[in-house]
């Protein structure tokens, strides 16, 4: 075991397996770097050891949710079920919600809700989901990802 300040904020009594450390490590955040993290993951911090920003939506910690981080900041939740997303001001969230079907994790995404309103009364997003690749559909915008195109 290793002691050590390993997350900010939380103490000094932390403690973590030698490989644990250098996967921290790993994870450093670097300029432009993005992420998209289940809700679950350790290695995404809100609801854990950082409260969530204030928003329209019910960001949790829920099996089948996901965050993106762009430079370590939050910038969206993709609520379970994937048809809902909260924004925290932070551009870049629809293209790095592809990779989830990019990577074969979901077959589509159909964006629905922003914010908790209907996704086409809110112009600025169904500029950035069309831009990264959405198209309409019948109750939202659908990426299908690069398969679908063939």
């Amino acid at each position: 075991m290793r002691c050590g300040s390993f997350v900010g904020g939380l103490g000094a009594a932390q403690f973590a397996l030698p490989g644990a450390v250098d996967r921290l490590r790993s994870y450093r955040e670097a300029n432009g770097l993005i992420r998209v993290h289940a809700t679950t993951d350790p290695a995404q911090p809100y609801g854990a050891s950082l409260s969530w920003p204030d928003n329209e939506g019910r960001a949790a910690r829920a099996a089948g949710a996901y965050v993106v981080l762009i430079d370590g900041e939050l910038a969206a939740y993709l609520e379970r079920g994937g048809h809902s997303v909260v924004t925290f001001g932070v551009d870049g969230w629809a293209d790095a919600l592809r990779v989830l079907v990019d990577r074969g994790t979901k077959r589509s995404l159909e964006i629905r809700k922003v914010d908790g309103q209907p996704v086409r009364e809110i112009a600025i997003a169904v500029e950035q989901l069309h831009a990264a690749g959405y198209v309409d559909g019948y109750k939202g915008l659908v990426y299908r990802g690069p398969r679908a195109r063939r």
